[in-house]
Formats: C-alpha cells, sequence, structure tokens
C-alpha cells in the first residue's frame, strides 16, 4: 500500500536490501502464524505479478508463543520442507511481524526537507515509542501534510529486536534470505489494494481472522485511520469443538470448515461455533466503537474479511448481518496472473488463508 508500506529496519538494521529490482526475479512470500507456515512464490512486479507456488505447513502449537519464534529449529525446517516439497528456487524471502508485537504510533512534524525530517523523526521517536531505542527496529512512513496545520503526519513503526531477530534466525537457518520483513496488518492492505478499487470516498473494514487473534483495520480513502487487535482467532473455534464433542485438533479443525462430524447433526455442529461467533462479533463491534468515538460514528460501507476461519459456514452473512453492511470474503489473487503449474484447487480452498502471504508478495526492496 503507498501509505502504509513499512519495511522495518531501514533505520535501524540492514533489513532492506538496494539491489536493483529485476523484472523477473523471483521472492518467496512467509507468512509465519502460531499455526502455520504460509508460503507464495511469485515473479514480476506490478499489474504483471504472477504466482509461481503456494503451499501451507502446519506448525506446533508450541513454536511461536506471545508473537515470537520460540523454536526455530521446528520452523526453520518446516520452511525447508516446505521449499523442499514444492522445488521452490527462490531465495530471497519477504516476511512478516505479528501486528500485535508492533508499537505503531502516529506523530505530526513541522513541515521540512527529507533529510531534516528524518534527523528529526530519530530524535523526536523516543516521545512516541514506549520502549528504549536500543531494543527496537524502528521505521517510519510519510502519509501526507495536514491541510489545516501544514505539519507532515508520519506513522512511527518500532517491534522489539528479539522478536524480529527470531523470525530472522528461522529463515536464515532455512537456507534462505530474509530481505524484507513487514508487518502483517499491512500486508493485508496492500492485498485488498491490490485486487480491490473500491469508491475514494468509502469507509471500509478489513478483517483478518488468524488463527490465534484477528485483527480489524479501517480503510479511508485509501488510506489506513485506525488499526485494531482482536482477542478472538480460528483456534477459539477448534477448541471449542474439541472439547464440545470430545474430538481430536485435527479432527475439530475439519469440522470447523465442512459442518461435518460423524455422529451429530449439522445444528450439534452450529450450535457449538455460534458461541465462539458470538464473541468474536462482540470483539469486532468493541473495536469499531473506538474508531466510530474517534470519527464521529462515520459509517462502514463494506466489510471484506480474510483468514482460514473466513470460511467458516454462515459466519460472514452473521458478521454482515450483526454490522449491517455488505460483507464479500476476499479472493487475494483476483489481480493476479496465475502459472501453469500453480494447483489452482489449492488456491481456491485456501485463498483467505493466504491473504496475508499475496500482501507480502507486492513488496519490493526499496519501496515504501
Amino acid at each position: 500500500m503507498a501509505t502504509l508500506n513499512e519495511t522495518l529496519g531501514r533505520l535501524a538494521s540492514p533489513l532492506t536490501s538496494l539491489i536493483p529490482f529485476e523484472l523477473d526475479k523471483g521472492y518467496l512470500s512467509l507468512d509465519i502464524g502460531s499455526s502455520s507456515i504460509k508460503m507464495v512464490e511469485v515473479r514480476g512486479q506490478e499489474s504483471r505479478l504472477k504466482i509461481t507456488n503456494a503451499g501451507i505447513i502446519p506448525l506446533h502449537s508450541d513454536a511461536v508463543h506471545n508473537h515470537c519464534i520460540q523454536d526455530i529449529d521446528q520452523v526453520s525446517q518446516a520452511i525447508r520442507i516446505l521449499v523442499d516439497e514444492h522445488r521452490v528456487r527462490t531465495q530471497e524471502v519477504v516476511a512478516a511481524v505479528p501486528g500485535p508485537a508492533v508499537i505503531i504510533k502516529p506523530a505530526s512534524f513541522p513541515a521540512q526537507e527529507p533529510a531534516a525530517l528524518e534527523e528529526t523523526i530519530l530524535f523526536e521517536a523516543g516521545n512516541f515509542i514506549p520502549e528504549s531505542l536500543d531494543n527496537v527496529n524502528l521505521d517510519y512512513q510519510v502519509l501526507g501534510r495536514d491541510p489545516a496545520t501544514g505539519n507532515i503526519d508520519v506513522l512511527l513503526v518500532a517491534v522489539r529486536k528479539d522478536i524480529i531477530n527470531s523470525y530472522l534466525a528461522a529463515i536464515s537457518e532455512a537456507g534462505l534470505s530474509p530481505t524484507i520483513m513487514d508487518v502483517d496488518y499491512f500486508a493485508i492492505e496492500n492485498m485488498f489494494e491490490t485486487n480491490y478499487s473500491p469508491d475514494p470516498s468509502e469507509v471500509v473494514a478489513l478483517i483478518n481472522i488468524g488463527a490465534s487473534y484477528s485483527s480489524l483495520t479501517i480503510l479511508k480513502g485509501g488510506r489506513s485511520s485506525f488499526t485494531g487487535d482482536i482477542s478472538v482467532g480460528g483456534e477459539q473455534f477448534t477448541n471449542l469443538l474439541s472439547q464440545e464433542f470430545g474430538i481430536g485438533r485435527e479432527q475439530a479443525e475439519e469440522a470447523k470448515i465442512s459442518g461435518f462430524l460423524e455422529g451429530y447433526d449439522k445444528e450439534d455442529i452450529d450450535r457449538a461455533l455460534s458461541i465462539t461467533s458470538e464473541q468474536l462479533l462482540d470483539e469486532i463491534q468493541r473495536s469499531l466503537s473506538f474508531f466510530w468515538t474517534a470519527s464521529a460514528e462515520e459509517p462502514i460501507g463494506a466489510v471484506y474479511l480474510s483468514g482460514g476461519t473466513a470460511q467458516l459456514p454462515g459466519l460472514a452473512s452473521t458478521i454482515g448481518t450483526r454490522l449491517r453492511v455488505p460483507i464479500e470474503i476476499v479472493n487475494p489473487f483476483r489481480s493476479f496472473n496465475i502459472g501453469r503449474q500453480v494447483d489452482t484447487e489449492f488456491l481456491a480452498q485456501h485463498a483467505p488463508s493466504l491473504a496475508v502471504s499475496v500482501g507480502l508478495a507486492t513488496r519490493r526492496p526499496g519501496d515504501k
């Protein structure tokens, strides 16, 4: 996304390669989550982006915890298996850290030349970031000039070094080269902007339901105006089914998506899932209330839903009904060319799960 396209570490670590972009150079997008790793390999640029590979591999529940990779060996081995099984030749990786692990602060500074602005931001960042700057990777994005004050609006982004280093280590130990580190929130925005063209005056909500948490981003005029965390994710649905029916997690995960469990009626599954669905809806509305408080209750024009649990039968329509807005499950591949060797059935089945990976696939070294 043009306004929120963060490459963490541009100011504090050498993550961003300055090698000129090659037209057909391949990049590997890795969305390393708490329950799985989602991979997309892409070649080309802008309107000529082509998906050449895609895959998903599960992770044990202890591999990623508290938004940090705890078992680097397990994650690096899973990446290596994914790469080997899909015969990926690309070495340069675009990855993301989890949004809840990132400190995001808006700031405003007097108008000045870019070099002077960067010096000002580095000098003043400690007043905005509630963490020692020695302990974080810091980046910023200029959003534009405030017409009322003439000041330059800036978004500051920081993440603890131990968190980002855990992701870098896992990727490097898999024999790959981490080239760009982004934030999953911004990846979802990039995915949306690449594939959809809403009315510039429309306010839209992007809801991504991850495994351990969900995120809500409000876009107004193509610019992010609000981001919030939601404490309910797909794991809560799976855990509830596992406990309610005394089944294993794998079987519960299948029942969650299919709505079928041998020996039980569909109504039994729906009734159990509705408990967590209501919790998710309550948390979505709670997050929206913060946005509405700050924006004089500006109405949401549409909701776009992503993440694996977005395909939960009836969930999208339930959210749309509760919020009284049109809702759509995203297709992150609608503006991409698909390579002939790619399993299109796999893409169709897992499209919402791959939304972050696709958003990462739009990133290139040196962009903002």
